[in-house]
């Protein structure tokens, strides 16, 4: 094209030598900007080169502008490692225990702790708490942002559940939607206040993600996300919950905040990657001050994500509730990948960091789920300083999803469903109970964090899958 722009436009222009001009020159290659005229184009770059901080969020110039910024001011050296608390050490793997002593390392990390459902990740180990000062790291909250349980309890007997296994395995498979696949027809979807939020407008990156998010939601992921019918069993007469003791049927559910949360925590990771350059061992942990317009933007879009996920659990719970033709007795929701303010006991407010780790503060009720043949728990935070008021958000895993597919054989992995008494609908090897840790030794290790109200055990399982 006759207008196109080279490099030694770019050059002339004032554009250092570097990966700047190649990253400017390539998004000028993209359709709505391909269109400007080469004036407008100049004068575009003009204003990125005399100012590239104000650009360090913008969807087209984010990365370019980062690039621009001086080099010494982008590398950044670890420290010496700042103690944390470890529960369950026994049943945590080396490779986890590393992340989370680089993570220890970071200039702005102020405490942590690991949880006994650990294993590796990217950047923070799953099951990591982080503490930092006025900073926010995108893959320390993790891809999923705002994964969290949801449990609704019923007012019937579980003979309930027993005894009509194939109503209720039908009332999941009509009115829940997993993976990437088409989400719930136009006359069925249900509207939420969450998709009018102003963030979709005020925030550049999220312009285009509302559709996306509209089509999604009341879904579930893939992976180890699950909708579930189960027994409830409250052993604590003094429960939070209202719920006098004894056995009901139960409904939980695990997801996320789907396509919105991963696009937000790619996009921001790159963007901390680019403005915070730390050594290759901790790269994933890239952060973003808070004080910064990025950092700002990224805790505004964490949030949404937060609460685009609530709203995906509260339409599973009405969808399922209403087909039930019940109404819950009491409900519990928890999240984790998430970012918190908080206080340390010495009054320092802190950003906390909780991947795969459920928040566990004096008098906070949450759910711990152990796996498809192993019940989990209904909690109550005791509110420890030294986990920084977390706990564990499962099991854990004992095998990678690599290992599990090499290991495990589907016929047996069914077979040992059936053992149990369990019902799938859908999932695959890598998420065979076989490949997760001990639920009751991971809460053994985890007394002096949470009391247990109750438990829920499966008994009817959907995951993505046909």
């Amino acid at each position: 094209m006759a207008n196109q722009l080279r490099g030694n436009d770019l050059r002339q222009l004032g554009f250092p030598e570097g990966r700047a001009i190649g990253l400017a020159l390539a998004q000028l290659q993209r359709k709505h900007l391909k269109k400007l005229s080469q004036t407008d184009q100049l004068t575009l770059l003009k204003s990125l080169l005399t100012d590239p901080s104000t650009y360090l969020t913008h969807l087209d110039w984010s990365h370019t502008a980062a690039a621009l910024l001086p080099a010494p001011s982008r590398h950044i050296a670890l420290t010496e490692r700042k103690p944390y608390a470890v529960f369950g050490p026994e049943y945590i793997e080396q490779g986890a225990i590393h992340q989370m002593e680089t993570a220890m390392k970071l200039p702005v990390t102020v405490a942590g702790a690991l949880m006994p459902d650990a294993h590796q990740g990217y950047g923070l180990p799953i099951g990591g708490v982080l503490a930092t000062d006025n900073a926010v790291i995108p893959y320390a909250v993790g891809v999923d942002i705002g994964c969290r349980m949801a449990l609704s309890v019923f007012a019937l007997p579980p003979k309930h559940l027993e005894q009509r296994v194939q109503e209720m395995r039908k009332l999941l498979l009509d009115n829940t939607r997993f993976g990437n696949r088409q989400g719930f027809q136009r006359g069925q979807k249900l509207d939420h206040a969450v998709l009018e939020r102003d963030e979709f407008n005020d925030i550049a990156f999220l312009r285009n993600k509302q559709g996306t998010a509209a089509e999604q939601i009341g879904t579930s992921g893939s992976g180890n996300h699950f909708v579930e019918w189960g027994i409830v069993d409250i052993i604590d007469p003094q429960n939070e919950l209202g719920v006098l003791v004894g056995q009901y049927v139960g409904l939980l559910s695990h997801s996320g905040s789907r396509g919105l949360g991963a696009s937000v925590a790619n996009h921001y990771t790159k963007l901390a990657k680019d403005v915070c350059q730390l050594p290759a061992e901790a790269q994933h942990l890239a952060w973003l001050s808070l004080e910064s317009e990025a950092g700002q933007e990224y805790w505004a879009a964490m949030n949404l994500a937060g609460d685009y996920a609530s709203a995906c659990h509260h339409q599973i719970h009405q969808r399922l509730a209403k087909a039930l033709g019940e109404r819950p007795l009491a409900k519990v929701e928890n999240h984790h990948n998430f970012a918190w303010k908080e206080h340390l006991a010495d009054g320092r407010e802190v950003v906390v960091h909780r991947k795969g780790a459920t928040p566990a503060g004096a008098g906070v009720l949450g759910i711990i789920p152990g796996s498809m043949t192993a019940p989990g728990f209904i909690v109550r935070g005791r509110g420890n300083a030294d986990s920084l008021a977390s706990a564990s958000h499962g099991a854990g895993r004992a095998m990678s999803r690599t290992r599990a597919k090499q290991e495990l054989g589907e016929a047996e992995v069914r077979r040992y469903l059936e053992q149990h008494g369990i019902e799938l609908i859908g999932g695959g090897v890598d998420e065979a109970p076989q490949a997760y840790k001990d639920i009751h030794a991971v809460m053994q290790s985890q007394q002096e964090l949470v009391d247990v109200l109750g438990s829920f055990t499966p008994r009817i399982v959907r995951m993505d899958g046909a």
